[in-house]
């Protein structure tokens, strides 16, 4: 799936925590950050049932041949580790963590989502439990889980810096956090895809990439499925919430995560020659992946 911060002044609020003198309690922020992720909620709900249909039907193409199998490339081996999915979608890279051996609990804000993952766990049951909730205020205890994932997904949840706190707040010391977003140096403000007299992606045009998008809404479909497949469904409207590249990276540092690995996959020209809409991501990197551990001693 996919669901920022706010002004600079209420950035330095949150990570303060405090309302003049007085420091605001964790029932209070936490009622205030659902606020927030409740204005991106209706927006997915809305989205969940065209997003499942089309990417269950195959036209998810950069997620089957480029960004899932990367990520599980990347992956430590997680066989009888007790994971946490967040932003899981309709589950199918869920399901893939769970066939790797992991016991899996899986969490998406979307409730129309959490319905299509469920119906599809009770068919074809692995184990996983598929819950509703916030990624910034997530309903475990400290220090519950081996690791946890995002797979495209901590780029369309509102208030980043406090979601990596969440996530670390619920993994064991030791534990770590893999996720994948749009590449910040390329999934910027002002995007233009050059393009020959083949229709072959030559260049990437961009722009902005120091304004943070908080929440602008960006309307679109997976432009693998047939037009007679699209005809008649929605486009799917995602709130974005841009970062630049260091503030992904410090925003992990400065929660006390350690940098693991970082990967920008890229298709091979034989998964290009089998899907060649995907040729453009041979020229720019659309993803970024990172990794990153809690502390031992956290």
């Amino acid at each position: 799936m996919t669901a920022s911060a706010v002004q600079n002044g209420d950035k330095r609020g949150r990570r303060r925590a405090t309302i003049g003198a007085k420091r605001l309690h964790r029932h209070e922020f936490t009622r205030q950050v659902l606020m927030k992720h409740m204005d991106v909620k209706g927006y997915w709900e809305r989205n969940a049932d065209v997003w499942t249909r089309l990417a269950r039907a195959g036209y998810d193409v950069y997620r089957d041949y480029l960004n899932t199998p990367a990520f599980f490339g990347m992956l430590p081996d997680v066989e009888g580790l007790l994971g946490l999915d967040i932003g899981c979608g309709e589950g199918h890279n869920t399901r893939l963590l769970a066939r790797r051996g992991a016991r899996v609990t899986a969490i998406d804000i979307s409730e129309v989502f959490a319905r299509h993952a469920n119906l599809l766990e009770k068919k074809e049951p692995l184990g996983i439990r598929y819950l509703v909730a916030s990624a910034a205020a997530l309903p475990f205890a400290d220090s519950v889980f081996d690791f946890a994932t995002g797979f495209m997904s901590f780029m369309d949840i509102p208030e980043t810096e406090r979601v990596f706190a969440e996530v670390s707040r619920v993994l064991k010391p030791g534990g770590f956090l893999q996720f994948s977003i749009t590449h910040p140096c390329f999934d910027t403000p002002h995007r233009r895809n050059l393009r020959d007299e083949r229709g072959r992606t030559y260049a990437m045009e961009v722009g902005d990439y120091f304004r943070n998008l908080e929440g602008e809404v960006e309307e679109w479909i997976f432009s693998a499925a047939p037009p007679q497949v699209r005809e008649g469904l929605p486009k799917f409207q995602v709130p974005r919430f841009t970062r630049t590249l260091s503030q992904w990276l410090n925003l992990l540092v400065e929660t006390g995560f350690v940098l693991e690995r970082v990967e920008e996959p890229r298709p091979s020209d034989e998964v290009v020659r089998a899907r060649p809409e995907i040729q453009d991501a041979q020229v720019v990197a659309y993803f970024l992946h990172l990794r990153a551990r809690k502390s031992t001693s956290a």
